[in-house]
């Protein structure tokens, strides 16, 4: 009777001691200290696209491209913009304030650096436009541009520049010879039909009717068709953004 106690104790003393180490384990295992809990690793691929795992900062692209630096560059007055014009204008049909566009026909260097690469874009008005006259008066058409575009790029730029105008060819030597003529004609067939008397009405009749053809016809317009080009000439200093 005293054996079966002392392995009935011994068992529970065991079983106690197997208990208590399973409690101490779980209790260990769980036990977490404040503010030391470590982030979870965040999951990245190599070039080869494997997972591989990262401290959690986001690290620079190398092959990502370097922002492109910009500067200001400024033009100086009077430098000359070589321009191809986009709209054709005319002396008999253009109007006042009429919107024209031109492109650069080459690229504007400043210190041998490229500023506005070729097919930069200008906008401007037409300044005048005036129809040849009967009696006097040349026709004169004339134009102003005051921004500008460089190609690639969505700025615009206010400029100020000089008018560019065109005047129509004087037409006097031709008007003389209208003239003249006919009055010569009249002189001589007046001479034919009542000798110098008669030569006298018909320089008179025909002076009159030369007169009156130059009257009724006006002299000449003036155009600048698509395609012309034109030498443009800044009246003052534009300052532009310049990549690179």
């Amino acid at each position: 009777m005293r054996m079966l106690n002392v392995s009935v104790l011994a068992m529970a003393i065991a079983a106690a001691a197997c208990g208590g180490t399973n409690t101490n384990d779980v209790t260990r295992t769980n036990l977490v200290t404040p503010g030391t809990a470590a982030a979870p690793a965040e999951t990245a691929r190599d070039a080869h696209g494997n997972a591989v795992a990262t401290s959690g900062r986001a690290e620079p692209d190398p092959a990502a491209p370097a922002a492109a630096h910009v500067r200001e560059v400024t033009i100086p007055a009077g430098t000359t913009l070589p321009i191809v014009l986009d709209t054709a204008v005319g002396s008999d049909t253009s109007r006042v304030e009429q919107p024209v566009a031109a492109h650069l026909s080459r690229a504007v260097t400043v210190h041998g650096e490229t500023i506005l690469p070729e097919d930069s874009r200008l906008a401007g008005v037409v300044t005048d436009a005036q129809p040849s006259g009967r009696v006097k008066g040349l026709a004169h058409v004339a134009l102003r541009f005051d921004s500008l575009s460089p190609r690639g790029d969505d700025a615009r730029y206010e400029i100020r520049t000089a008018s560019i105008g065109r005047t129509a060819e004087s037409t006097k030597k031709k008007d003389a010879l209208e003239i003249g003529a006919p009055a010569a004609g009249g002189a001589i067939i007046g001479a034919l039909v009542g000798g110098k008397k008669g030569a006298l009405i018909g320089t008179a009749v025909g002076g009159g009717a030369g007169t009156g053809v130059v009257l009724a016809t006006k002299g000449k317009e003036v155009h600048l068709p698509k395609g012309s080009t034109l030498a443009l000439k800044l009246a003052a200093p534009v300052t532009v953004k310049v990549r690179g």
